[in-house]
């Protein structure tokens, strides 16, 4: 017999491994295309990360992150990491690609779809997350997330942040869930 507790994680976890099936890439064809696509909407929707991406490393694109909870919650996504050509474009063939992975427990409810982007602004950020295997947000390296004020423009004080985070196109409802603890891992496509 199943305690209330165990029924509510096996249905959240069921939940989330449906909904991420669905996110999951067949190819690096369909994570580019995904990857070109996002990076289209993070400079519509967030003008600084235009601004930012010239005087980048690199950015690692995750375009469509599946997050669900009921208690017990997780997120799944693929993107690639996508390197400065020289022009700050990034309209290049991604160089790796990764998957973004988290857990949680906790009040949290809901589903939500979104994308993200980390945007390395020095030499040492970006090699410390090629590096790593399985880097994590909060563990492995600090990343700066501007308030929506600070959308707005570029200031001094952003520019020397060594990993800038942008979360945008969310789509759905989760309440009480962040990156702290993603874990990024590097995969083969």
């Amino acid at each position: 017999m199943l305690t209330r507790r165990q029924f509510t994680a096996m249905g959240a976890g069921a939940a989330i491994a449906s909904a991420t099936g669905s996110v999951m890439a067949e190819d690096r064809a369909v994570i580019d295309a995904r990857v070109r696509l996002a990076i289209t909407q993070l400079y519509a929707a967030i003008p600084a990360a235009k601004q930012l991406a010239p005087r980048a490393r690199g950015m690692l694109v995750m375009p469509d992150v599946v997050k669900g909870g009921l208690i017990v919650g997780g997120s799944y996504g693929e993107g690639a990491l996508v390197l400065n050509n020289g022009s700050g474009k990034y309209d290049g063939a991604p160089t790796e690609y990764y998957s973004v992975a988290a857990a949680s427990l906790g009040l949290q409810i809901g589903v939500q779809t979104s994308s993200h982007v980390l945007i390395f602004m020095n030499d040492r950020g970006l090699s410390d997350f090629r590096r790593a295997d399985g880097w994590e947000v909060g563990a492995d390296a600090e990343v700066t997330f501007p308030e929506a004020g600070l959308n707005a423009q570029v200031n001094s004080t952003l520019l020397e942040k060594p990993i800038i985070g942008y979360v945008f196109g969310q789509d759905g409802f989760l309440a009480g869930v962040s990156l702290e603890g993603a874990k990024y891992s590097k995969i083969a496509r």
